[in-house]
């Protein structure tokens, strides 16, 4: 099962309850990223197995991260996050190649774990 992740949020509270959530489910946070920049940085150099991705951020959109880290051939799973619903971005996260949504409010290791298992 993939173990290590890198969390991309432009909220730190989000992030650090994020990783205390995902770290006692035994996953090990390699990156913490506020922007999309940071995040396409720390996968090229953690190579995480599971990137959780936050859709709104304030440079490059959770779309275009995802874009560019599925041109990847090496590319972590990703799996997109919002406070808003999967409804409210429709088709875009199925055309994405995310591995697939989970709603902010809903996150816990299982609700990760069935998303990237599914992949």
């Amino acid at each position: 099962m993939a173990r290590t992740i890198v969390i991309v949020d432009d909220h730190a509270e989000f992030r650090a309850h994020a990783g205390e959530l995902l770290r006692a489910a035994g996953y090990d946070v390699v990156g913490s990223c506020p922007d999309g920049a940071s995040a396409l940085a720390a996968v090229a150099t953690q190579r995480p197995d599971v990137v959780l991705l936050d859709v709104q951020l304030p440079d490059i959109d959770g779309f275009g991260v995802v874009e560019r880290v599925e041109a990847r051939s090496d590319g972590p799973i990703v799996v997109l996050t919002s406070t808003r619903d999967a409804a409210d971005y429709g088709e875009r996260i199925i055309r994405s190649g995310a591995a697939g949504f989970i709603s902010k409010a809903e996150l816990s290791a299982q609700s990760l774990d069935d998303v990237v298992c599914r992949r």
